[in-house]
């Protein structure tokens, strides 16, 4: 009799036993994924309210992801069978992972996540449970599970559910005061806390056709600022989500708050009185230095001219010329700024990016300053002279000016051709200012033609300094038939510009016609002799410009050996997972400086063997002509001029940018360092 008591005790403990790990899956894992074990446990003992809890153990280096996993990835998601119940997933507060300029939200090492339901009937609870795991490389993994409704819940599940529910962001205090708002492309928000902030994060939920970047912080006092940029998911511009509910998480030093917000109009956010100054003193001096630049050296070297025409050379001339070509080069920045204001305005309807030169990709733009170039080249060349009629002529020397429109017009032309060549020193200024509020835009866009005025305006204070040029003379005409030359050299220029919107051929016969025209001017106006000597002269600085470009010291020919591949972040990606090193280039026709790094730097031999080795990707963007995914490409690495370079490895996995004006020795030592992995390979 003892005996059978016992066996039916033993039974029931079994039967007790088996019921209690129905409702516990116990740690699963799979053999396609063996950096992640996985479990999930019932309480059924309210069956129209089960409670589940979902364990992860992740190998070091391996990360899941929250319900918003950012530029990448896939959260943790449960597909139930059917009768479905309502599910509400409880997340903890988050990481931040930035990989490859990608920003993502997640998890890392062991986490637990709560999961209440809803539900009528007492079947089992049965489902999949599909995990996003990733490293170098990411594995989506199908867990099939059943937990029965056996209306009880494994040993120590309260303990352990209450436990995961107390890493949960709480309410958001009333004390902490939100406001959202959305201009193109760019959420913004501030967070007002009486207790300041310490080491905040910021972490956004889904909104429906916006993918969100990760937020740019900055503290100001008690008040959080916040810039996110915002995009379609495809590298495209962003759908408006102004009006629309807004849920994010908050956190500040321990403390973590979640709460929802509704995205309103753009907001006017403050800015940090000493980064304002630094950039605009970068600004100034980034102006200052345009005018050295090879662009804007016809057009000064002009100006400086048209003062040698003056015979008395007073003071008060001179002064006033120098002004309206300084006013000239303010009222160019101003246009820029309203050009650059009128694209980022919504109502406008305008989506192409914002970008410093891109006047350059348009060829309405660029015909019109061939124009203007040939025009100004025949003028030195003595083919014509543009003479005012003798009333307003009368006027404008009775009063002083000296043809004051006509300065003007130079200050306006200077600036127009600068642009190309002030990638290395402005585009720091200009990528915050096309991202700040406007009063900063226009600020900034001030102090950039400030800056490339202040010699102009020198001279205006101090006449003196003009008037030490040398005595009119001969001379003076040679002067000007030299300008006229580097007037025709940047026709020419702009000319081959055309190439990438009317092809090859017909950029040739365009030039061929300018050329043709212009010889045939001046034998009509200067006869053959000085055509002759003409030819002669621009054959000889035109061979010696050829040999010198297209030869290195060594007499050989530089050429471009690398095998470039188109840009894209999809490439980067599979090169990074690919344990490859990447160097990006973004450059265009344009760009005088991207030129500049190409023959000084790219077409060294020691670099283009680096960059041909098989374990480097060269990746080259060209943006001589608009597109949507290089400006994006840029926009999101905070950058809005070219030249642009970064480079990529196992050990700069997030990305190296270097200098506009590019450095032979720190690219090859970058290069190279790109190639070394951390001795712990723990993923950010």
């Amino acid at each position: 009799m003892s005996n059978i008591i016992k066996t039916a005790l033993l039974l029931s403990g079994l039967l007790w036993q088996s019921m209690g790990l129905a409702s516990d899956t116990g740690w699963l894992t799979s053999p396609q994924n063996d950096h992640a074990r996985v479990r999930l446990q019932a309480d059924t003992r309210d069956p129209a309210a089960p409670r589940v809890l979902l364990s992860l153990q992740l190998a070091s280096g391996w990360k899941t992801y929250w319900q918003n996993p950012g530029e990448g990835g896939i959260a943790p998601e449960i597909l139930w069978d059917e009768p479905e119940p309502a599910a509400q997933w409880h997340w903890p507060v988050p990481r931040r992972f930035d990989v490859s300029g990608i920003s993502t939200q997640g998890y890392q090492g062991d986490v637990s996540l709560p999961i209440s339901l809803t539900r009528s009937g007492d079947e089992a609870l049965t489902g999949t449970l599909r995990l996003s795991t990733c490293s170098n490389v990411c594995i989506l993994t199908d867990y099939p599970f059943t937990l029965t409704q056996d209306g009880a819940a494994p040993d120590g599940f309260d303990l352990a559910y209450a436990k995961a529910m107390s890493t949960q962001p709480q309410a958001m205090p009333d004390t902490v005061t939100l406001e959202a708002g959305y201009r193109q492309n760019q959420l913004q928000l501030t967070a007002d806390h009486p207790q300041g902030w310490q080491d905040p994060q910021l972490f956004l939920q889904r909104l429906e056709g916006a993918e969100f970047g990760e937020p740019s912080l900055e503290v100001q006092g008690n008040t959080l600022i916040a810039r996110i940029p915002v995009s379609d998911g495809w590298q495209g511009d962003a759908p408006d989500i102004r009006h629309q509910p807004l849920g994010l998480v908050l956190a500040s030093g321990e403390q973590a708050w979640q709460s929802e917000v509704r995205i309103g109009e753009p907001l006017t956010l403050p800015s940090g009185g000493r980064s304002l100054l630094w950039l605009l003193g970068a600004a100034l001096l980034g102006g200052l230095i345009l005018n050295l630049m090879p662009c804007v050296l016809p057009v000064l070297a002009l100006k400086l001219g048209s003062v040698l025409q003056l015979e008395s050379r007073e003071r008060r001339p001179v002064r006033l010329q120098f002004l309206a070509a300084s006013a000239g080069i303010l009222v160019s920045f101003w246009a820029l700024a309203l050009m650059s204001t009128l694209l980022r305005a919504p109502s406008f309807g305008m989506s192409g990016a914002v970008g410093w030169g891109i006047q350059f990709q348009s060829v309405w733009f660029i015909g019109f300053m061939v124009v203007v170039t040939a025009l100004f080249c025949a003028n030195l060349l003595g083919l014509f002279e543009l003479r005012l009629p003798s009333n307003l002529n009368t006027r404008l020397a009775t009063s002083g000016g000296q043809g004051l429109g006509g300065h003007f017009l130079q200050g306006c032309f200077a600036t127009l051709l600068a642009t190309p060549c002030s990638a290395p020193f402005l585009g720091t200024a200009v990528a915050f200012a096309l991202g700040a509020p406007l009063g900063q835009l226009w600020l900034i866009f001030t102090a950039l033609g400030v800056g490339m005025s202040l010699p102009w305006l020198l001279i205006a204070a101090v006449p003196r300094l003009a008037l030490w040029l040398p005595k009119p003379g001969r001379w003076m005409g040679r002067l000007r038939t030299l300008l006229g030359l580097m007037m025709l050299g940047s026709s020419l220029w702009l000319l081959s510009l055309l190439g990438n919107h009317v092809g090859p051929f017909w950029m040739l016969i365009l030039m061929a016609l300018m050329l043709v025209a212009l010889l045939l001017a001046v034998v009509w106006r200067h006869g053959i002799r000085t055509l002759t000597l003409g030819l002669a002269l621009g054959c000889l600085l035109g061979g010696a410009l050829l040999l010198g470009g297209a030869f290195t010291i060594d007499g050989k020919p530089r050429q471009d050996r690398v095998d470039w591949q188109p840009l894209s972040e999809q490439a980067i990606a599979l090169a990074l997972a690919q344990n490859k090193r990447v160097f990006v280039d973004v450059t265009a026709d344009w760009c005088i400086t991207c030129k500049a790094n190409k023959f000084n730097v790219l077409l060294r031999d020691d670099v283009q063997q680096a960059l041909s080795a098989p374990d480097v990707v060269a990746l080259r963007g060209d943006w001589s002509r608009p597109s949507d995914s290089i400006a994006s490409f840029l926009r999101q690495r905070g950058s809005v001029a070219i030249p642009f370079n970064q480079i990529y490895g196992p050990g700069l996995t997030d990305g190296e940018i270097l200098s506009p004006l590019l450095d032979r020795a720190t690219l090859l030592a970058t290069l190279a360092q790109a190639g070394i992995a951390p001795s712990q390979g723990e993923t950010k």
